[in-house]
């Protein structure tokens, strides 16, 4: 038995726990296979306080696709890249950053939220709304460094057009690599879209 289930949660820390554990266990296996019952083991609480938190696991899903985003934007955020005083360098090394989080089995690296949009976007549209909400959030963030980096080049490409673009990739780059069981797919395919970007920009692809 996981020594989880042995230490009772600290009141008010059951809520953060099932979050967590919704984070790991939808990754590894999907919104559809996973059960309330699966999260609570993961968890380490009881049913009882997983629905006094939330009433249902499409509440848990919508609530756990903003904890996702809140901690994926607190990563992004704090993250080196934002250093760079050229806008250019700073969009590549956001790609840097986005291949070198490829680490570890499948499950630990891909998307929280794109998990579970490829499952509920027909069937449950509050989860596919929040993990929307999400996914169109962060490429927004880069919106103002592709800007900056796209004018310098004197391009007439739209930022938040290829900020989608790269979101797009990202999302597709883990589909192959679960499809292929491969983390290398994900590696590959940022490392082509590194390039990419970099050709929009006028900046050499070195170290791509």
């Amino acid at each position: 038995m996981p020594a989880a289930l042995h230490t009772r949660p600290i009141r008010g820390e059951a809520r953060q726990r099932l979050l967590d554990a919704a984070v790991d266990v939808i990754r590894r296996q999907g919104l559809s296979a996973t059960t309330v019952d699966d999260l609570c083991r993961a968890a380490g609480v009881t049913k009882g306080a997983f629905f006094h938190h939330f009433e249902s696991k499409e509440a848990l899903a919508v609530e756990a696709a903003r904890h996702w985003t809140r901690r994926t934007g607190a990563l992004f955020a704090a993250a080196p890249y934002h250093e760079h005083a050229d806008a250019a360098a700073r969009v590549l090394a956001y790609l840097d950053l986005r291949a070198d989080l490829v680490a570890g089995p499948i499950e630990s690296f891909t998307c929280l939220v794109g998990t579970m949009v490829q499952e509920s976007f027909a069937t449950h549209p509050a989860v596919r709304d929040a993990c929307a909400a999400s996914m169109f959030g962060h490429a927004a963030t880069l919106e103002t460094d592709l800007a900056e980096a796209l004018a310098a080049a004197g391009s007439d490409v739209e930022a938040a057009g290829l900020a989608a673009h790269i979101q797009g990739v990202l999302q597709g780059s883990f589909i192959l690599s679960k499809a292929a069981d491969d983390p290398q797919v994900a590696r590959d395919s940022i490392a082509h879209l590194r390039r990419y970007v970099a050709g929009l920009i006028h900046q050499q692809p070195t170290g791509a």
